[in-house]
């Protein structure tokens, strides 16, 4: 019963703040871009990370978002979540200058107090899937983080039985993390700047 109370409390304390698609979601300066393998254990390409690129850029398209901080483990040299996150992004026709890179995104929590604290985020979209969004809205908001979040949808590959009852162990497990346990972030470091590129203007619709 514990477990299912704190999961309704981190659910319905951030839904009013999770936009229905990426076409709905608010404009912020910095879109922060969680970081996941882009390949499957039995081989193919993660639909979960695909999704989130695809959100990602389609915020850039719609000039939603000046900075994309792609947060991710980069825990060898042949392992680098925001490295890969950036090239897959240039191939989808994202300028470079628009992108920053965290290879210390260890984890939701490591990425959001890194976001803030280190690269002076006040501001962010979280892009990430629906079922993630809510527990990395209530860390923000424990943050002092003023965050809302586009869904990234894997219409190929649904949340199955096993994620979500992961994640819910997981939002249980983060309240703890917050509010008794004192979690720290494996690495901050010293504090970084995005850098502030100018969007190009968005042209007026005139009326018929």
């Amino acid at each position: 019963m514990i477990v299912v109370g704190l999961n309704l409390w981190v659910v319905m304390s951030t839904r009013d703040r999770i936009a229905s698609s990426p076409l709905t979601c608010e404009s912020r300066e910095v879109g922060i871009v969680f970081g996941t393998s882009h390949g499957l254990v039995g081989g193919g390409r993660n639909p979960h990370y695909q999704a989130r690129l695809d959100t990602a850029a389609q915020l850039y398209r719609l000039h939603r978002v000046s900075n994309l901080l792609l947060s991710g483990d980069n825990r060898t040299r042949y392992y680098n979540e925001p490295m890969t996150m950036w090239r897959d992004l240039r191939d989808r026709n994202v300028p470079q200058q628009f992108m920053t890179l965290d290879y210390a995104g260890f984890s939701t929590f490591d990425t959001l107090v890194r976001a803030h604290k280190v690269f002076g985020v006040d501001q962010a979209v979280l892009v990430t899937q629906p079922w993630h969004l809510p527990r990395a809205l209530f860390i923000a908001d424990v943050l002092g983080l003023d965050a809302v979040g586009c869904p990234a949808v894997s219409e190929r590959r649904p949340a199955g039985l096993r994620l979500m009852l992961r994640e819910w162990l997981a939002r249980a497990a983060t309240v703890g993390d917050l509010y008794l346990w004192g979690r720290k972030p494996r690495f901050l470091g010293p504090a970084e700047r995005l850098p502030t590129p100018v969007l190009p203007a968005v042209p007026a619709v005139s009326g018929s």
